[in-house]
């Protein structure tokens, strides 16, 4: 039996998509015979404490010499990890995104975090991605050779179809922390004019960055829209698929992402999606079963939500494609064992 050592920062039953990646890898893992033992480093990360930074290379350094350890990148980034460290563990960083590209950082901190990554990266054996547009920023930021990096799509579970009851209000869904990166503000910004019943949903943690979330809800205020939106909260995963059932429409207008599981997510559960979030999100979007908006373009965001609220024949068609294109999505299986195939190569 092989031994994988998983490293995390904060709460791993945290419902968002990074956390939800790692819990279903750690699963896969052990469904295909690896023993995980988790090790949690504390939280506060990307920016801890002192103290949780020593107590979490503590922790590292404690674990058995030439062990496998697989590092969150949310933590993993921030480590000041010693040669000695990597020389005494097998370290692989998953990187979900670089943490320097987060949105609303001022220049400063960016070019710190950067700095930072950069300089753990080079004492990592290998670093996992969970796209190719990742892979490709991990390269250009980094300088990490492309054979020291390896892409491991998230899974995605695919539902059974359900019937949607036709209705006088178009239902709008949204899934994601809410967070400057997820562009709620734009959203609301394009959703004031947009004509026609229409009531919007938002899951998604409202914790993680107070300050945006109350600009958020008093923008919805100030445009008239605060009967036509529901803020849900972070909802756990086994809650999520009702939301799924009962929308007509999927949007995130995110800034930027490194995957965008909540897109993958919509297209199973068979919804037309709108999204924007940069080249992972370009990728991860079929051609006829979605509409991609550039960044932060409220107009085309605003077009596309119109032409879809105002068309139910034009949604029909975006739906039954959406479910073709899911097909061919990785299960999580596949995931758990691209991951696991990667690991053992490592410990080779």
């Amino acid at each position: 039996m092989h031994t994988v050592h998983f490293a995390y920062p904060g709460d791993l039953a945290t419902p968002t998509g990074g956390y939800g990646y790692d819990r279903r890898i750690v699963a896969g893992l052990r469904d295909l015979g690896w023993q995980v033992e988790l090790v949690p480093l504390g939280d506060g990360f990307p920016f801890p404490d002192g103290d949780t930074l020593a107590a979490a290379l503590d922790k590292l350094a404690a674990l058995p010499e030439g062990a496998l350890v697989v590092v969150d990148g949310l933590a993993y980034g921030v480590l000041p990890v010693t040669a000695a460290l990597a020389t005494h563990l097998l370290i692989v960083d998953l990187l979900h995104h670089p943490l320097c590209l987060e949105t609303g950082l001022d220049p400063v901190r960016a070019e710190v975090l950067a700095d930072s990554e950069r300089k753990a990266l080079q004492q990592a054996r290998h670093v996992i991605v969970t796209s190719p547009a990742t892979a490709a920023q991990v390269q250009a930021l980094f300088a990490v050779p492309e054979d020291c990096i390896s892409t491991v799509l998230p899974g995605t579970d695919k539902p059974a179809p359900c019937a949607r009851p036709a209705t006088d209000v178009t239902r709008l869904l949204c899934v994601g922390t809410v967070v400057r990166r997820k562009g709620y503000d734009l959203l609301l910004e394009a959703l004031a004019q947009v004509p026609g019943a229409w009531h919007l949903d938002i899951v998604g943690g409202l914790e993680a960055d107070p300050e945006y979330a109350g600009r958020v809800r008093r923008q919805s205020e100030e445009l008239g829209l605060s009967g036509r939106i529901a803020f849900h909260g972070a909802v756990p995963q086994d809650r999520i698929g009702r939301f799924y059932r009962a929308a007509d429409i999927f949007v995130l207008a995110s800034r930027f992402e490194g995957y965008g599981m909540a897109y993958t997510e919509a297209l199973a559960h068979g919804l037309p999606v709108i999204g924007s979030g940069g080249g992972a999100v370009r990728e991860t979007l079929p051609q006829g079963a979605a509409i991609y908006c550039e960044t932060e373009n409220v107009l085309a965001l605003r077009a596309a939500l119109a032409r879809l609220t105002s068309d139910p024949e034009e949604r029909s068609r975006l739906a039954s494609a959406a479910r073709i294109a899911a097909q061919d999505l990785p299960d999580w299986r596949d995931a758990a064992t691209r991951f696991s195939e990667v690991l053992q190569r490592v410990a080779a």
